[in-house]
């Protein structure tokens, strides 16, 4: 209350003092401030008006109770200064810790930053996650253009009218988890007495929906990632261990044991931009996953082909480097972000929008379906939770199970384009993309021969047929023609008509247009 003077009249506990707008403030000590170690009150306003000076008691009277019953906020800090805090304490990996300064400052300071902690409510966080659904910028309604380019310039299509798009239900979870850990630590310090979020209608938790490539599409994965070993080595690898993609850019040779038909997956890669650094596991588990005998084949002539490269360069690959790796000596390793792009892209080719983590998704499903227990299923894929305490000992695997796995997973999986010649080698069986003319005709000839319509002894149709169906010149058939005479599939000679030679040699390795290139070098 005030005295006629306008002083402030003291009482036993807090006090009331009249605003120049008639309001009463009702101000009552709470102790130090544990954060900035200054004097803490409580402070509340009662509108002006005939029962001012009785409300005004009666709200003294409660915050008085809430300091002797321990139930106030000990600080007004706001949450940026949580935030501060929190950050500061947190421990935890880098990529996780980037995740969240990144929410933090771009979400939760720019809409939360300056609140008071014990103003924080329900009311509160369901605002700020309405916001966040309706606009990821914040915008609230405004109407501005979009600049595809920073500082003064002359806009372009790429400069255009905001739309507002909604923040991801993954991103706004995350938000949360951010928001929960930092007020649980304000409730541990003592620093609010209620957690506000518990009042909040919290975000949904996601609703598993993987989508694994059917097994058509696993089949042409496999064969257009393997127009390219290394490429399809890693694809490969993706689908028949379910690998995450920063620890199959971190294998390194010493952890293949191919004798025993066994990889280790002991690290990780992980990226911030341009950054990247080997780190844990994402569980921080280690864990060892059994191989079938066709993925060791493939990497015992994966690692020979690689073997040859390097020593083509005067080099060797060292006992340590990267199974996969953009240097001969495989030295370095692959960034995380380049292969996800690239699988896109791939994917993008064949017509799917499809993602890397996908193949994880792949190789749960198919094992399952071909009868392995969970367990093993998520000891191979290094999952976490729900049995995660069996999961981290690894005496408590089933080896067999892991090696019925292996085994299992054979039958299911698409068939590798690559087979192995006779000096061990691996040669692609896919047929290469023919450029010209003469080459596609060779290559339809071909086909015709290993499906049977054209048996060894037949005769091929006439040149100028040819050339007529394909409406290209009899040059042109005659050249596809001598392409699969070099090839040993056709006999032809002057004034007579071409034969087929031996059928079954149609099957071999060299086709038409390797052989085509052999002759050109």
């Amino acid at each position: 209350m005030t005295t006629a003077g306008g002083r402030a009249q003291k009482r036993s506990r807090g006090q009331v003092e009249k605003l120049p707008s008639g309001a009463l403030r009702v101000k009552v000590y709470a102790g130090v401030d544990p954060l900035s170690g200054k004097r803490h009150y409580l402070r509340e306003t009662v509108p002006a008006g005939p029962q001012a000076e009785k409300e005004a008691e009666k709200v003294r009277i409660r915050l008085v109770n809430e300091v002797n019953e321990r139930r106030n906020p000990r600080t007004s800090a706001t949450v940026n200064q949580l935030m501060d805090r929190y950050l500061e304490l947190l421990h935890v990996d880098t990529t996780t810790r980037q995740r969240y300064e990144s929410v933090i400052r771009t979400h939760i300071r720019p809409l939360l930053g300056k609140q008071p902690l014990s103003r924080l409510d329900g009311e509160t966080f369901d605002s700020f996650y309405k916001i966040l659904r309706t606009c990821r910028t914040h915008c609230g309604g405004r109407r501005f253009i979009e600049h595809g380019v920073a500082g003064e310039h002359e806009c372009t299509d790429k400069c255009r009218v905001h739309k507002c798009k909604p923040l991801s239900d993954g991103t706004i979870r995350k938000i949360h988890w951010c928001l929960s850990g930092a007020l649980k630590d304000a409730m541990r310090w003592k620093w609010i007495t209620v957690n506000p979020l518990d009042q909040a209608d919290a975000p949904s938790n996601a609703t598993p929906d993987p989508q694994p490539p059917t097994p058509d599409e696993a089949a042409a994965i496999v064969n257009e990632a393997f127009k390219d070993l290394r490429w399809g080595m890693f694809v490969w690898l993706a689908m028949t261990t379910g690998a995450r993609r920063g620890e199959l850019c971190a294998l390194r040779w010493d952890r293949l044991d191919l004798d025993n038909a066994v990889i280790w997956i002991r690290s990780s890669i992980a990226q911030d931009g341009a950054k990247t650094w080997e780190k844990d596991t994402k569980t921080h588990q280690q864990r060892r996953i059994a191989l079938n005998a066709e993925t060791v084949g493939l990497l015992r002539a994966y690692r020979q082909h690689c073997e040859a490269e390097a020593q083509i360069v005067g080099t060797t690959i060292e006992k340590t480097g990267r199974v996969f790796s953009p240097s001969v000596d495989h030295s370095t390793w692959l960034k995380p972000s380049s292969v996800s792009q690239r699988y896109r892209r791939m994917c993008e080719k064949l017509g799917w929008d499809m993602h890397l983590h996908q193949l994880r998704h792949y190789s749960a499903t198919e094992l399952i379906a071909s009868g392995v227990d969970v367990r093993t299923v998520a000891g191979r894929l290094g999952h976490g939770g729900g049995g995660a305490t069996t999961l981290r000992v690894y005496s408590a695997w089933v080896a067999e199970a892991d090696q019925k796995a292996a085994g299992n997973f054979t039958a299911r999986m698409p068939q590798a384009p690559i087979v192995l010649d006779i000096e061990g080698n691996p040669r692609s069986t896919l047929e290469p993309e023919t450029a010209n003319p003469y080459q596609k005709i060779a290559t339809d000839l071909r086909g015709a021969i290993t499906a049977g319509v054209l048996r060894t002894g037949d005769r091929l149709p006439p040149v100028t047929e040819i050339a007529g169906r394909y409406h290209v010149s009899v040059g042109t058939a005659h050249r596809a023609i001598a392409a699969l005479k070099d090839a040993g599939l056709v006999i032809a000679s002057r004034g007579r008509p071409a034969v087929v030679a031996n059928a079954n040699s149609a099957n071999g390795f060299a086709t038409v247009t390797e052989i085509e290139s052999r002759k050109t070098h």
